[in-house]
């Protein structure tokens, strides 16, 4: 058999991953728009303020939900490749089951955690606007189960493009959302902050039901509808999707937790508000990179099912060439835009003081940041997850959290230092992720 080439596997990665990228865009495109309709209020720094805090710890928990259902992808794809269509009917239905048991066990969790921020030194109308905003978001964690349930199913059977116009969709919906609830257009009345919170349930409760009717309906799946009716439960398929699942949960758990409880330390509502502009710019270019981290578990996935040590091998580093393409030049409009770009979101100059400043330390953590997601999920692909969760421990609780508390609260370095604590983490993820995909595929 011969291989293919590295201009044929680049070519490949990009067409499976634009898709996926622009997908991953969407779901971070919503909070950026959340972000300017709150921007645009008079409220609008302890607004953002508010809503960072209530992030900290969504985002925590949501994550898990995206890790586990991320163990059904590769299965699908290596199954796929082999034409084991039972095999995959059958995943795909335990994969509804799992993730929408979890996502009510996280609900669940969440209720009785949002209360928690009011413990934080922080000025009453930050933190009882968070709780708010908390009590109202984390309903869309069970739609958001049935999303991403159908989306590493379809991704699995490398169809990246449906995913994509859906969210373009929810994104223009939540738009629109944001325009009539935030400030109270079309006869309804102004809501403000809470009219963002809304507006991202509505679309993301649209996401949901577009992708399952998309997956059920469309012709390419009438041979897996089986995998919609629910019986014969089995044990052995959810045991196989949360050896890798688990893992990738835990991995993203660790490094999303990395990034969101050093907002605990950040001093200054100002801080805080500088901090969620600046980490939402730094999110979306994370989010293209995750992309093609998706495309790398697909293909690495499909030739782990053909055997192809090479290719396999192959699709992983072009993946990953890519990115760090992708970075370099977001990491220079960073640096050459940065004034522009966080004064679109807040232009409240006590902000920009600090917002500004903050995609000079982005811009040097762009390369490493890349590198890391897409070999990690090159790592998901060969079904690699144990050993890369304790890396990504090391990486990030060992090195990168206690370095943004020390660089915070000892030097006194504020929202800067967390953030100089985020280049060491994850310099340390990618330079680990690196060494164990390229020990595992040598040949």
């Amino acid at each position: 058999m011969q291989n293919l080439s590295w201009r044929k596997h680049i070519f490949q990665t990009l067409s499976l991953a634009i898709p996926v990228c622009l997908s991953n865009v969407g779901h971070i495109a919503v909070d950026l728009a959340d972000n300017y309709f709150i921007g645009q209020l008079p409220e609008k720094t302890y607004g953002q303020a508010a809503v960072s805090l209530a992030g900290a710890l969504y985002i925590m928990i949501l994550v898990l939900l995206i890790g586990v259902s991320y163990g059904l992808t590769p299965i699908v794809a290596e199954a796929n490749a082999q034409n084991k269509k039972d095999k995959i009917i059958s995943h795909l239905k335990h994969s509804f089951i799992q993730n929408i048991s979890i996502s009510i066990l996280l609900f669940v969790l969440l209720i009785f955690t949002a209360p928690l921020l009011h413990q934080l030194d922080r000025p009453n109308e930050v933190t009882d606007l968070a709780v708010r905003f908390l009590n109202v978001v984390m309903l869309s964690m069970i739609p958001l189960s049935v999303f991403f349930t159908c989306k590493q199913f379809a991704e699995g059977m490398s169809d990246t493009k449906a995913a994509m116009f859906i969210t373009i969709g929810a994104n223009i919906l939540n738009i629109l959302l944001n325009w009539i609830l935030v400030f109270g257009n079309w006869g309804f009345a102004p809501m403000g902050v809470m009219g963002a919170c809304w507006a991202t349930f509505i679309a993301r409760c649209f996401m949901a039901l577009a992708m399952f009717m998309y997956v059920f309906y469309a012709p390419r799946y009438k041979d897996y509808r089986a995998g919609f009716h629910f019986k014969n439960f089995s044990w052995q398929p959810i045991k196989e999707q949360l050896r890798i699942g688990i893992p990738s949960a835990l991995m993203f758990v660790l490094e999303v937790a990395s990034f969101s409880v050093p907002t605990l330390f950040i001093p200054g509502t100002s801080q805080l508000a500088a901090h969620r502009v600046s980490m939402g710019l730094a999110a979306m270019t994370y989010m293209i990179s995750s992309g093609l981290g998706a495309a790398a578990t697909i293909r690495v996935g499909h030739f782990l099912g053909l055997k192809n040590k090479i290719d396999l091998r192959r699709a992983g580093f072009s993946a990953m060439i890519l990115a760090l393409i992708f970075m370099f030049l977001a990491a220079v409009i960073f640096i050459v835009f940065r004034f522009k770009l966080t004064s679109f979101f807040n232009n409240d100059p006590e902000v920009l003081k600090y917002a500004a400043p903050l995609l000079f330390i982005a811009a040097a953590f762009q390369l490493f940041d890349g590198a890391q997601v897409t070999v990690q999920g090159a790592l998901r692909g060969i079904k690699d997850t144990v050993v890369p969760g304790f890396i990504a421990f090391f990486a990030y609780w060992i090195i990168g959290l206690p370095a943004s508390w020390y660089f915070c609260t000892v030097m006194n370095l504020g929202v800067q230092g967390v953030w100089f604590g985020f280049i060491l983490g994850l310099a340390a993820a990618s330079a680990g992720f690196l060494w164990r995909f390229n020990r595992l595929t040598a040949f």
